[in-house]
């Protein structure tokens, strides 16, 4: 069996070295020959999706953070917890910076027999051909219809230097410009991911200004470079066509509030491999057939999952235009309830797949 994967980037690098763990021959190639991975950009990792990545992709223990608690505030109120989401024994998410996870992947790639890079196509070769770039050929031809959203907002990251602490406590305040993240990375360092509406004028010095505004805990030492990106919500209407599929944020791209990008392509991950495994042992062709197990498996959990992200960013966004905390005061009565407060912690662990 030999797969194709066109990209370059997380995603592409994840499922390739997921594939090739099971033996199975990939070639990678990418139309996007200028490559860059972002510096100030972080993902978080779910227990359950790093358990995971671990077992099946590759060690990234020496690389990531864990966190045992995650805050939830607003900013009416900095000082009253909305969620309190805790884990004394274990961790709740992983962090990890964007560029070490790229190199580990690349490293481990480069060094595997059934991994090789390629410069053209001949799509006759392969059995699977999987597409994760928003800007070729594929996608502009088979995954152009999508339902979208533009959220009118673009995230805003950077890592700050601090004075040492004890650093294992992840904090989001809803803001009355957007929600804004402080996720820690070490003892001294905490990546920022700032969401904020309509941030057409926001330069370096308000971002700045922000972050000190709303720091509740860290003494600065240091803010690196701050870069940003548009924010938009779509789902696919279609994960495939033949034997191309659709995958990643090609497929789903959802807000990043609640850190579950990422989260959500692994989890497709281990389902597709799962169609893989199970087609293999059967003795039945690895075709289309595996991206219609896919699609039927995947559409409507993530479909569902993503329109929850989103309903929480209108949520607080809706308050956030009312200007009164009413809202966010009756979510903080519903996460007292230990039942729905568990609840919500195994969603965002394990999605809706439990």
């Amino acid at each position: 069996m030999r797969v194709c994967i066109l990209g370059s980037g997380l995603t592409a690098l994840t499922l390739a070295k997921a594939l090739v763990n099971q033996n199975l021959s990939v070639d990678l190639i990418s139309s996007n020959k200028n490559h860059k991975i972002n510096h100030s950009r972080t993902i978080g990792i779910s227990k359950s999706n790093f358990n995971y990545f671990n077992r099946n992709i590759t060690n990234i223990e020496k690389i990531s953070w864990k966190l045992k608690k995650i805050e939830i505030f607003t900013d009416k109120n900095e000082n009253e917890k909305i969620l309190n989401f805790e884990n004394s024994d274990e961790q709740l998410f992983s962090i990890i910076k964007n560029y070490q996870l790229y190199e580990v992947l690349n490293k481990n790639l480069f060094k595997n027999k059934y991994f090789k890079k390629i410069k053209s196509i001949k799509p006759e070769k392969y059995n699977l051909i999987v597409n994760t770039e928003y800007n070729n050929i594929f996608t502009k031809k088979y995954f152009s219809k999508k339902i979208e959203k533009v959220y009118n907002s673009s995230a805003y990251t950077t890592v700050i230097n601090h004075e040492t602490i004890s650093n294992q406590i992840a904090v989001q305040i809803f803001t009355k410009i957007g929600p804004l993240a402080f996720l820690p990375l070490s003892k001294n360092k905490t990546s920022i991911v700032y969401s904020i509406y309509n941030s057409k004028h926001v330069d370096r010095k308000k971002i700045i200004h922000l972050i000190n505004q709303h720091n509740i805990k860290y003494k600065i030492t240091k803010i690196e470079k701050i870069e940003n990106f548009e924010l938009k919500f779509f789902n696919l209407r279609s994960y495939y066509h033949n034997n191309i599929l659709a995958f990643g944020d090609l497929l789903h791209r959802i807000h990043p509030l609640a850190g579950q990008g990422f989260n959500m392509t692994i989890r497709d991950i281990n389902v597709f491999i799962n169609i893989i495994k199970n087609k293999i042992d059967l003795g039945l062709p690895i075709d289309s057939s595996v991206n219609y197990e896919f699609e039927k498996n995947l559409k409507h959990k993530n479909y569902i999952f993503s329109n929850s992200i989103d309903f929480v960013q209108e949520f607080f966004n809706f308050e956030r235009k009312l200007n009164n905390n009413v809202l966010s005061k009756s979510l903080k009565i519903l996460g007292k309830n230990s039942y729905i407060n568990k609840l919500f912690t195994k969603v965002a662990d394990k999605g809706i797949n439990f």
